[in-house]
């Protein structure tokens, strides 16, 4: 059986798509199980880690005004991340990943686990809100295969 970033990678060669990712609390994780796939070169164009919220300003196109009325950690600011990106580095699909990894950080509002995914393309931006459980590692793991769930989806004309 394919793991689902050789599956994702099938999907973009066979509809000669390209994608960009600008990650946050994955730290570059989604982009790294992608390009573990010989010749992803051919689709995966760039990717940005943005940590921060002026990295996610700067290189993802987050606008300001997003953070400052939703937070780095919202439906709005993944959104803004995966069209940024996508927009920024001309590929056909965005991907924009924020959240909280932990094992700090969380509040009520905002717990531990809470990973907001945006997949941008033609067919418009989906975002999904995670609640996720386990170590930071576990969060992070979880996201990133979430998000290649959703790239698939999005490729397949699946519904969210």
């Amino acid at each position: 059986m394919k793991d689902m970033e050789e599956v994702v990678g099938d999907l973009l060669t066979s509809q000669h798509k390209t994608i960009a990712c600008a990650e946050s609390c994955t730290g570059g994780l989604l982009t790294s199980r992608l390009t573990d796939i010989a010749g992803s070169s051919a689709y995966v164009m760039g990717s940005v880690v943005c940590y921060t919220n002026r990295i996610k300003e700067q290189l993802a196109g987050v606008q300001p005004e997003t953070i400052a009325a939703y937070t780095e950690v919202s439906a709005e600011t993944a959104r803004e991340m995966a069209a940024g990106i996508r927009q920024r580095i001309a590929t056909d699909i965005g991907v924009g990943i924020t959240g909280l990894a932990g094992p700090g950080g969380g509040t009520k509002g905002q717990p531990v686990g809470l990973v907001y995914i945006a997949v941008a393309g033609d067919h418009g931006t989906v975002v999904r809100e995670n609640h996720f459980r386990g170590s930071r590692k576990e969060i992070k793991q979880q996201s990133a295969e979430t998000a290649l769930q959703m790239i698939h989806d999005y490729l397949s004309g699946g519904t969210f």
